[in-house]
């Protein structure tokens, strides 16, 4: 079984927002692979189903934390101790200010790079999980970051965050293998030329 947990804050005010790119991952995969209805449980919204390999049909759950992303960890924590979970099972989906929009990178452990929801996971349970960084751009000016972060994607960006949300919910069966590598390698040859030169 694969955990995977789409970072962000819940209420409507904050569906949009840069910071919740996370849970629209988690709402495209239960989507394309119609999964069962979100539901309550670790503290936060949890759908399962299964997502097709090249070794058969693997359980997969999806976590949107409900806690405000500052507190994630508690919702992560209760969900990897109740089942179990090896750091090679679990998969964390959040923004990256410092990678271009559209551009994902995967990688195990190593720094925070001071997101917040990352501090609350690696209080709970350290940093032995999987991270899917996906990139939206940094404002410019530290000054403005939190407004970029806080704020919701602009009409300018609908196109290559649909494309996004595609790619990566396509490529999916890659990263429930555990092949990271291959999945942002495919990912990102699907965002090729997607994405206006001003937005990179």
């Amino acid at each position: 079984m694969q955990l995977f947990i789409g970072l962000g804050n819940p209420e409507a005010k904050y569906a949009k927002n840069r910071h919740n790119i996370g849970f629209m991952v988690m709402d495209a995969l239960a989507e394309a692979y119609s999964f069962a209805p979100f539901k309550d449980k670790f503290h936060g919204l949890v759908a399962q189903g299964l997502i097709p390999t090249a070794k058969g049909p693997e359980k997969v759950l999806l976590l949107k934390p409900q806690t405000f992303m500052n507190k994630s960890g508690v919702s992560v924590a209760e969900a990897v101790n109740f089942y179990k979970l090896e750091g090679s099972q679990v998969l964390v989906f959040y923004d990256e200010l410092d990678l271009p929009p559209g551009k994902l990178r995967m990688r195990r452990d190593g720094g925070l790079a001071g997101h917040n929801g990352l501090r609350s996971i690696k209080a709970h349970m350290g940093t032995d999980f999987r991270r899917a960084r996906l990139g939206i751009g940094h404002p410019g000016h530290k000054d403005k970051v939190t407004g970029h972060v806080l704020g919701d994607f602009a009409k300018a960006d609908q196109d290559w965050l649909a494309e996004f949300l595609t790619a990566l919910c396509d490529n999916a069966p890659l990263a429930v293998e555990g092949e990271d590598a291959t999945y942002q390698t495919r990912v990102v040859e699907a965002m090729k030329g997607g994405i206006p030169p001003e937005q990179i």
